[in-house]
Order: structure tokens, then sequence, then C-alpha cells
């Protein structure tokens, strides 16, 4: 949440919060993780939507499958976009997501999802296939857009050789490369990442382009990352895009 907020910031949109779950990290481990009470999301998705009605949303760890349900009815008939990370895993490996939440994000989250981005592991679970290279990533996309999302980014961060992500959108493949930055500072990548493509929707940026703006930044946070902890450290959400600004 903290990465998603300091992304929406330096890309010049308001960010507001709801949060689903508390986790005890840094970036060597992380040593607890408390699910917050379903009525108490939705008490918060309420007083964020009944005052400051966003034009763009995201979802990331929602942790389990009340969460999920109860996120899943409360945007039910709303018109933004909504870019939904199934934030499965920790980056230490601890689930984010239990097993039955998994079922219920396919069946009530995912048709509602404007944009839908799974890492590899992630893809491969929604796909139920094997995702590891490009051209799976593409039919692990097309198999989750029948889902129901109206679109889907696999993200290829862990491919060996450039960051290749494949975006399935009205029924076209697109790839997005940028050179793979080899560093140990990017915890939170995914979170930042969909943040970036959310912020740009918000200010009515098309999805490919949204892809690409998200994408460069992402590349430019790890690049200047500021080198914090002792394990994977955060990225540098104060990169500037430049010529890509918004």
């Amino acid at each position: 949440m903290q990465a998603d907020l300091k992304t929406f910031h330096q890309l010049g949109v308001y960010g507001t919060s709801v949060v689903t779950l508390l986790t005890v990290q840094n970036t060597v481990t992380v040593r607890a993780v408390e699910a917050v009470k379903p009525e108490m999301v939705v008490a918060q998705l309420d007083a964020v939507l009944e005052d400051i009605p966003p034009a763009a949303a995201k979802t990331g760890a929602l942790g389990n499958e009340a969460i999920v349900r109860a996120v899943a009815r409360r945007l039910a008939g709303t018109s933004f976009p909504l870019v939904v990370d199934p934030v499965m895993v920790s980056k230490h490996g601890l689930p984010l997501l239990d097993d039955s939440a998994r079922s219920t994000l396919v069946q009530l989250l995912l048709p509602r999802a404007f944009l839908v981005t799974p890492n590899l592991e992630e893809a491969a679970v929604l796909a139920g296939m094997q995702v590891n290279d490009p051209k799976t990533m593409e039919a692990a996309a097309r198999r989750i857009a029948s889902l129901g999302p109206q679109a889907v980014l696999v993200k290829g961060g862990h491919l060996a050789g450039d960051a290749v992500d494949v975006l399935y959108w009205k029924g076209q493949c697109c790839h997005f490369a940028e050179k793979r930055i080899e560093s140990r500072n990017t915890h939170g990548t995914g979170c930042t990442y969909s943040a970036a493509i959310t912020a740009a929707l918000a200010i009515g940026r098309q999805l490919p382009e949204a892809v690409a703006l998200a994408k460069k930044f992402v590349t430019l946070a790890i690049q200047s990352s500021p080198g914090l902890g002792k394990g994977f450290g955060p990225l540098n959400h104060h990169a500037k895009l430049g010529d890509y600004d918004l």
C-alpha cells in the first residue's frame, strides 16, 4: 500500500487506500500477516467511494475468501476501471491469498476487472498451465481473459534475458520489453507497476500507453533504487519519467 501511494503521488494523482491485511515485514523477512475483518474492509470502501469516487482503482493482497467476496460485492456495479493485481505470495515466499480465496477471486473479482496483472507464477495458477516463456505467456493471458477481465498483463520479470511482459487486449497480444537490471532492490515491483498503470488510466491514458509508461517508471525506479535494507530493498519511488511524464 505504501508503494502504491508513493507511486500515485509521483505520477500526479491523489491516492486513497483501503487496508485489507497487515504485514510485519522488512527487506529480509515477513514475520506475520493478519487480515482485517471483512466488515471493516467494506466500511473503508464505503468511506472512500461515497466521498472521493476514484477515476481508477486497483486491488493488491486480499488475504482470504471473505475479503475477496466483500470487495467483489461492494465493487459490483461501479464503473471505474479496476486493475486486479492477484497477489498470492510475498517477496519472501509467504502466502498472501489462501487457496479457497483463489477460486473466489476467479469467480467474482476477475469478471469485474478491466485489467489483471499476474506474474509468471500467478499466471500459471490462474491459467492452469506452465508459464515459462513469451509464447506460454501469451497462451496464459488468453486463458485468463476467458475468465472475464477485459485485459491481462502477464509479467515476465522472472524470465532470463530482457524483462518482457505480455499484454492481451481486444483480441491481440502486445509485448513490452526493457533491458533487465540486475538488482536485489526489487521489493514492491509488482505493486508499483500495477499502481503506475492505474494512475495512467485515471488520467485517461489508453491501456497500451499506460502499460508502457508504467513499465518505464518501474525500470527507472529499480535502476535508481536507494539500496536500503539488508535484503530485497525498495524501489526508488522518486524516479522521474522525464519525456514520459504523465
